[in-house]
């Protein structure tokens, strides 16, 4: 079996495509260079016999190489994808020991010593004390408080339904297509049982005909597991009357029952109303609504006007703050109000639904991320219900599929010609292009040089002229030969793919800050937002927007790399602000060592996507963020970091 730590060292040999340093891995780690060197050793007889060779250059750094695919393959299905019954190594890693304390903690019928936690966990008193600081923060989103008494130890206290959603994120392993339970020596129940439940419930809600996804399948086992173990140490969920009420009134409360009382027949445990309830809740914040045909009639049927109201000032909302061109896709409204309409439930209930996703959505499509986070905002200000970042994951995943919708879609480029040798001339061009280019290109219209000023541009993505144009316009244009030649219509074919790197206009000297010695997030945010403060690019209200957008989900996507940005544009300019640190520092679940804090100029259209996009592309790069960390000077920086990933 893999450690923690080689399992992490080969998830990162394996993304990079080039060689990778022991002092990059041990600073995404958190570990000594020599720990790195002692679990390569390792970690390469262990690849040696099944289809893997770790190649070593000193001053290089390590490099994967696949001798063997099958065997390799084998491999990883047996030591990262699976759960071995039954085993659990102590936990070396800082996030893996904060992850089992509160495991432990959540599972705890009485009080923990700080003793016997070093004790078990092989560590140091100090260690654990430093580890609970952390334990503690993540329980405050959960609103769980630490209670500590002298002479006894630590135990959590809090609302029983948020002891509960805590549980099931902490307690239950859930890869896979069933979920199990994360051992650590203290039984809830077994697979078998696991498994019976699933079976009854899918015995209940197929005639009842609710239909769940595998995810939501999963939530409802790990929920009704909790629910009994809690029963049994004499925990209960505590609903309003007006709660139980409205719950009560719906068919999903009906199915829950039924689901119940076959599972309280089967483990001998007696559940009341309101864990009944209880699970009555889950079902009506994790149903799906099959899809009907997307006809805008057929939404309006299944859809109330209030939830469509809401789905399309989203839209817009998205739209007018990212210009992604998605407002008016139907099939998006359509699979956004059915999303929607479950997640309501959750909202009111303030339901915990894990998203198994999260991190890939994050990584992969940052910009549908934030059309999340907007959406999140809106949510809020109409229904006064804050959103975590599991469920704006959720969404992000509609957004994204908008988005991959309008690539596939490879709508034209609208063109305007310029000609100042007359219509006919102008005509010939338009037909050529045409010809040339077919549905690459729309040609809106033809206008002389001197009318071009009165001419509106909002709608046109380039110019065509025959004659130069020294006025400074804010589209891109072409000049070419009425008579188009084999350059001319290269020229249009790179204007078209839009090629222009644009990133070296973002590059400032005075806001990059290379090799700091900074301790804190806080520490980094406040740094790089004083020195736009001495340059008089941001107000006092900057900082707040930065740390507003934070508090909903961090920024940092793995690679060492975070990108912090205000809610919404609120600067004059587009610009970033660049820091790299000596050390990595704490970023959400993360750790940073490389900061692009981004800011777009207010009203500006699609500036957004396109700098993230050309941002994305730099610090997705393992070797070139390792290359840029290591740089000094600014214009070694620039050079590397405006260099074509190859």
């Amino acid at each position: 079996m893999l450690s923690a730590r080689m399992t992490a060292i080969l998830r990162e040999l394996m993304r990079a495509k080039t060689f990778v340093t022991g002092e990059y891995l041990a600073n995404l780690i958190q570990v000594s260079s020599r720990t790195i060197r002692n679990e390569f050793k390792e970690l390469e007889t262990l690849l040696a016999s099944n289809g893997g060779v770790l190649k070593s250059i000193r001053g290089t750094g390590y490099q994967l190489v696949v001798t063997d695919e099958n065997k390799f393959r084998s491999f990883l299905q047996a030591n990262l994808d699976e759960t071995v019954p039954g085993e659990q190594a102590a936990p070396t890693m800082p996030e893996e020991r904060v992850h089992f304390l509160i495991k432990r903690l959540l599972l705890a019928e009485g009080y923990l010593k700080i003793d016997e936690l070093a004790d078990e966990m092989f560590v140091s008193k100090s260690t654990i004390q430093n580890d609970l600081r952390d334990v503690k923060k993540i329980l405050e989103k959960y609103k769980i408080m630490l209670d500590k008494r002298p002479n006894y130890g630590q135990k959590l206290k809090g609302d029983e339904l948020n002891l509960r959603f805590c549980m099931s994120e902490y307690v239950f392993n859930r890869i896979g297509t069933h979920p199990a339970i994360n051992n650590i020596g203290v039984s809830i129940l077994t697979e078998a049982e696991l498994g019976d439940i699933r079976e009854i419930i899918l015995a209940q809600i197929n005639p009842a005909g609710i239909v769940l996804s595998d995810v939501g399948l999963n939530n409802l086992v790990i929920h009704i597991a909790i629910a009994y173990k809690r029963i049994q140490n004499g925990n209960y969920v505590s609903l309003s009357q007006k709660e139980l009420d409205e719950v009560t009134k719906q068919k999903e409360y009906r199915v829950a029952a039924a689901i119940i009382g076959e599972i309280a027949s089967k483990l001998d445990v007696v559940f009341p109303v309101s864990e009944i309830a209880y699970i009555a809740i889950h079902l009506l914040g994790t149903r799906m609504t099959v899809s009907p045909s997307l006809e805008e009639e057929s939404t309006e049927n299944v859809v109330e006007p209030q939830l469509q109201d809401l789905t399309r000032k989203i839209l817009d909302l998205v739209d007018k703050k990212l210009s992604l061109g998605i407002s008016q896709d139907l099939e998006l409204i359509t699979a956004l109000c059915l999303h929607l309409k479950p997640a309501i439930n959750r909202f009111r209930y303030e339901m915990n639904l894990r998203n198994p996703m999260l991190a890939e959505i994050k990584e992969n499509y940052p910009i549908a991320f934030e059309a999340g986070v907007i959406a999140g905002t809106v949510i809020k200000d109409e229904l006064e219900i804050e959103i975590n970042e599991h469920e704006i994951g959720y969404i992000a995943l509609h957004s994204g599929a908008a988005m991959e919708r309008r690539k596939m879609a490879n709508q034209p480029k609208n063109c305007l010609i310029v000609c100042a040798s007359g219509m006919g001339s102008a005509r010939l061009l338009s037909y050529k292009l045409q010809s040339e280019f077919g549905s690459k290109l729309n040609i809106i219209g033809t206008s002389e040089y001197y009318k071009l000023r009165e001419t509106p541009l909002h709608n046109i993505d380039l110019i065509i002229s025959t004659i130069p144009i020294r006025d400074s316009l804010p589209i891109p244009v072409v000049k070419v030969n009425t008579f188009l030649g084999g350059k001319d219509l290269k020229k249009i074919e790179e204007a078209i793919r839009a090629v222009k790197d644009q990133r070296a206009d973002f590059i400032r000297e005075d806001l990059v800050f290379l090799q700091k010695n900074l301790d804190t997030q806080e520490e980094v945010i406040t740094f790089l937002v004083g020195k736009m403060e001495e340059l008089e690019l941001v107000n006092e209200s900057f900082v707040h927007s930065v740390k507003e957008r934070e508090a909903l989900s961090p920024t940092s996507f793995g690679n060492l790399v975070a990108i912090p940005h205000p809610m919404a544009p609120v600067t004059d300019y587009t610009f970033l602000a660049i820091c790299t640190l000596q050390k990595p520092v704490k970023w959400g679940d993360k750790r940073v060592q490389f900061i692009c804090l981004l800011s777009v100029e207010k009203d500006s259209t699609g500036e957004f996507k396109e700098l993230y996009d050309l941002l994305w592309n730099v610090v997705d790069d393992v070797d070139k963020v390792h290359r840029l960390l290591k740089c000094t000077d600014y214009l070694e920086f620039r050079s590397i970091f405006l260099k074509e990933k190859i």
